[in-house]
């Protein structure tokens, strides 16, 4: 089946399908969120941004926790070997996107004149460089795992 959202999509079956669940879940969460703020709303006037950004914020947040936490994101990982070589990539891609970051963030912002600058972008990189190597991680041992048990 073709659609538009068919690019977002992985080529392979089993992933596409369970990508499918997920997107279906985190909708009809994010579709519960927006129906309790328009409640909320009634009896507390609050401005519209905070709870758009809450709800988009639900949405992406449960779509990539299932993901990362489903274990089929590493499909060809099911040896120690296998897990070891993953693992050094994952250091690899994390340790290039905090880089390429730092290098971006500098063409566009500027450099930092003080020391708090500077301390606030290296907090911000390392920490967006520790939660993608985290999320990755967790996503390998828990695809590791499973690929093990299927053997």
């Amino acid at each position: 089946m073709k659609s538009w959202v068919s690019f977002l999509l992985p080529k392979d079956e089993y992933k596409k399908t369970r990508m499918l669940y997920f997107f279906t879940e985190g909708s009809i969460i994010l579709l519960l969120a927006l129906v309790g703020i328009i409640i909320i709303n009634n009896y507390f006037n609050i401005s519209t941004e905070i709870p758009l950004l809450f709800s988009i914020a639900i949405f992406l947040f449960y779509v990539s926790a299932r993901y990362i936490l489903s274990g089929i994101e590493y499909t060809d990982v099911a040896t120690e070997g296998a897990y070891r070589i993953e693992l050094k990539h994952i250091f690899a891609r994390t340790g290039s996107f905090t880089v390429v970051f730092i290098l971006l963030y500098l063409v566009v912002a500027g450099i930092p004149n003080n020391q708090n600058e500077w301390i606030e972008l290296m907090a911000l990189v390392l920490g967006a460089g520790l939660l993608w190597f985290i999320t990755s991680y967790i996503s390998l041992k828990r695809s590791y795992k499973k690929n093990k048990e299927l053997l």
